[in-house]
């Protein structure tokens, strides 16, 4: 086992944000958790999260880019706190760790930014300290920071069930052809609570629609689709999402942003989980970064609207090549 207090470079990890290419609503579980059927895929848009073994002291966390609010209630340290403690018994020295955050997904986006950071957290931590924990292990712990966070242990495209914790990894998209994704994300961070408290009170669509188009998709992206058959889904996958009056009852302006989206780009335009971040499908990187400039224009020039204190973020980006 490798000694932590000898390591000299710090160990790097990119963590992807997650994007819901469906998202059913399937009931209301004992805990007080929805049961969930969604597609999700992992994207090129990551955080950079390094860590390096401390002789002495506490654990601390140091972030650029986005601010993810308070460091005493970042996932990223309860991740390292949580990973500490699982391996505690082992005869593993954990040491305190300096880590260091570069945020590029925004926060409360609909787009696991922080459950990410978390799960790459949890790998760094034990890399850093020369421990392992059983592939069990490591699920239930990442299960215990949020529904999100397993999804990242995947390494690809998944079928997501119950509240998160059940798995089904997907082939996803075959061959080189990949496609992008335009992203744009209103800055009124959105809490995922207060969006599933608005579906409860009534903010939904007709039941069962979003299911039947997931359980759908879910068989044919498991056996593998081409980015041309992807894209061809576009506007099945843009309405498959339970939660998108909520969020529009939670978001101010949302609505009207969507729909100037798709005036302008002549695509169908989705919301990726709880929001607010709106998506569209392009067949390359290049197309949609051209959407990207097009959208950015529109919004200084004052012909989309711009919910919220600052401009939306804005960004083009790829789904992450799988590790499978």
């Amino acid at each position: 086992m490798t000694d932590p207090t000898r390591r000299l470079a710090p160990v790097v990890r990119l963590a992807p944000a997650k994007l819901n290419l469906t998202l059913a609503i399937v009931g209301r579980r004992s805990d007080g958790f929805h049961a969930l059927h969604s597609v999700m895929i992992p994207l090129a848009l990551a955080d950079r999260l390094s860590v390096a073994v401390l002789p002495a002291g506490e654990d601390t966390l140091h972030v650029t880019g986005f601010d993810p609010g308070p460091p005493e209630s970042n996932l990223v340290l309860r991740a390292i706190r949580g990973a500490r403690q699982a391996v505690r018994g082992s005869g593993t020295a954990t040491l305190p760790l300096a880590t260091r955050l570069d945020k590029q997904i925004p926060v409360a986006a609909g787009l696991a930014g922080g459950s990410s950071d978390a799960a790459a957290a949890i790998d760094a931590a034990l890399e850093a300290w020369g421990a392992e924990l059983t592939p069990e292990r490591h699920a239930d712990l990442a299960a215990s920071l949020g529904s999100d966070v397993p999804f990242f242990l995947v390494g690809g495209p998944a079928l997501v069930e119950g509240r998160g914790e059940r798995l089904t990894p997907l082939h996803g998209v075959r061959g080189d052809d990949q496609p992008a994704f335009l992203l744009v994300t209103p800055s009124v961070p959105t809490r995922t609570a207060d969006v599933f408290a608005a579906w409860a009170a009534g903010a939904m669509r007709e039941p069962g629609v979003a299911r039947r188009t997931s359980e759908h998709f879910a068989s044919e992206f498991g056996s593998g689709l081409s980015g041309r058959q992807l894209i061809e889904r576009a506007g099945v996958l843009a309405s498959a999402n339970d939660l998108l009056p909520a969020a529009a009852s939670v978001v101010p302006g949302l609505v009207p942003l969507r729909r100037a989206l798709t005036r302008l780009l002549g695509r169908p335009i989705g919301l990726s989980g709880s929001g607010p971040t709106l998506w569209a499908l392009y067949p390359s990187l290049e197309t949609a970064e051209e959407a990207a400039a097009a959208v950015r224009s529109a919004i200084e020039e004052g012909t989309i609207p711009s919910p919220g204190e600052r401009p939306p973020f804005v960004t083009a980006t790829t789904m992450q090549r799988s590790d499978r």
